[in-house]
């Protein structure tokens, strides 16, 4: 069966079936892009169920609402989720220690050694130095902490 065959036999209901369908993408192919695409999409079909307006208008109609509600999603919705939290470190563990100082738990030697902080020992690299030693952590490489001696 031929798309544009379907759209002219179902109406207005085909968009609204469509737009169903285009929505439940959204739980497989998550993003927020393909909600606006199915709103769009139900948003058109009871359009054509209240005014019987051409198969050409139904389209553009159709775009124009996706596109709205995608660039609204992408200038105003993405800000609301990225907004500021009460646990910026939440899942950044290692960025929560940089600035801090601790005391070698175990010599630096050949570029590594270990350190505690709160309640987990952690790899670090520097310079060698012994254990004992008082040192600040200044960044990190994945879950490796990068130190230099507190003079």
């Amino acid at each position: 069966m031929d798309l544009f065959a379907f759209f002219a036999q179902y109406g207005a209901w085909s968009w609204i079936v469509g737009g169903l369908i285009i929505l439940a993408l959204e739980l497989i192919v998550p993003g927020g892009i393909f909600i606006w695409l199915g709103v769009a999409a139900i948003a058109t079909g009871l359009v054509v169920l209240v005014l019987p307006i051409g198969f050409a208008v139904q389209w553009v109609l159709y775009g124009v609402l996706a596109l709205s509600g995608i660039i609204l999603w992408l200038k105003f919705g993405r800000k609301a989720m990225n907004s500021k939290t009460d646990s910026p470190f939440l899942n950044k563990r290692t960025e929560r220690f940089v600035g801090r100082e601790a005391v070698l738990g175990e010599a630096i030697h050949q570029g590594f050694g270990r350190v505690k902080m709160d309640d987990t020992t952690w790899r670090v690299s520097g310079d060698d130095l012994p254990k004992g030693a008082r040192v600040k952590i200044i960044g990190h490489e994945g879950v490796v902490l990068k130190v230099e001696a507190v003079k």
